[in-house]
């Protein structure tokens, strides 16, 4: 593995996992791996289970973890080729991407979109910018479009909870990705992401729900059966994740604030006592009821302390290609 961008980077998605939960066994398997190598951890948006379990991670493979957070203590980053910098920007990527190149052997950066421009976002330019200068792999850590770390956990999190339930061990379980309201304009990141990553597995029955409005980009959705309604989405789930995005067509925006798509214990009623999912952060009885995700059938906790055996894999996959 080069870089770790989107699913197009993985050869097979089944031996990551494999790969992964054999970490989650033993944490410090390949500990030597990543002895006397740096990796540079660039936030240009917080972070908390990202930056934490990708540090465990390095750690785990004996790599040396630095954190630098962009937004809060670095110089404005410009991004536009020709620029002429008499504005707020200070340094550009041409140079300091290069540097960094040399201050590490890996490098991950995290980004989130503008919500304002689709076209600027979804040609990722920042993540890009970084690849193009950099000259080493790089790792999303989320970017303008993807969010390859966590739709890599949620596969894990999925697989390892099919081995542990008789009756789906010989089915292709029934995955529903439901949209839920929220306050403000979130990212279809994650949405897009966790489509396309269902999507190259193949290993499922995918569904996706969201009100009229909420579309995400076909290129990621492509395979999927698209219902707009939420009841009827969710008959016969075996995983239901939850997840708020933000209008793609009409970029940006929220469309409906429908508090009647919030997951509760009675839609859940309509599933086949399906285990529930979010990446978190997640606003407590706005996206998802207390009684889910307090209750039985959710596995967020573990979805989330998945994060660092995906992290690991990963990483262990770059490390072995530097070799």
């Amino acid at each position: 593995m080069k870089q770790f961008i989107s699913v197009k980077d993985v050869t097979d998605i089944n031996a990551l996992v494999k790969q992964a939960l054999a970490y989650k066994s033993n944490p410090l398997l390949d500990k030597t791996l990543g002895v006397n190598k740096r990796i540079g951890l660039l936030f240009l948006n917080p972070s908390l289970r990202t930056r934490l379990s990708t540090q465990v991670a390095a750690q785990n493979l004996g790599m040396e973890p630095i954190v630098f957070n962009v937004d809060k203590e670095g110089w404005a980053l410009e991004f536009s080729e020709g620029a002429v910098m008499n504005g707020i920007t200070v340094e550009h990527i041409k140079d300091a991407a290069p540097i960094l190149g040399n201050y590490f052997d890996i490098l991950c950066i995290r980004t989130f979109p503008s919500l304002q421009n689709r076209t600027d976002d979804y040609s990722e330019k920042i993540i890009n910018q970084f690849i193009k200068y950099a000259g080493i792999p790089v790792v999303s850590l989320e970017s303008a479009t993807l969010h390859p770390l966590q739709s890599l956990t949620d596969i894990i999190t999925i697989q390892e909870s099919i081995a542990l339930n008789k009756n789906l061990t010989n089915k292709k379980p029934k995955i529903v990705l439901s949209w839920a309201p929220h306050i403000k304009p979130i990212p279809q990141c994650v949405a897009n992401s966790f489509s396309e990553w269902v999507n190259a597995w193949g290993e499922a029955d995918f569904v996706i729900t969201h009100p009229e409005g909420y579309e995400l980009d076909t290129k990621y959705t492509h395979g999927a059966n698209i219902s707009y309604d939420q009841s009827a989405a969710l008959q016969d789930a075996d995983f239901v994740y939850i997840k708020n995005w933000s209008s793609y067509n009409d970029y940006g925006k929220v469309l409906s604030a429908d508090a009647s798509w919030m997951l509760t214990n009675t839609k859940l009623a309509l599933t086949n006592n399906a285990k529930v999912m979010h990446c978190l952060p997640v606003r407590r009885n706005v996206e998802l009821s207390d009684e889910i995700l307090d209750g039985p059938n959710s596995i967020v906790t573990q979805e989330a302390s998945n994060r660092v055996w995906a992290a690991q894999a990963v990483l262990a996959n770059i490390l072995g290609s530097l070799s």
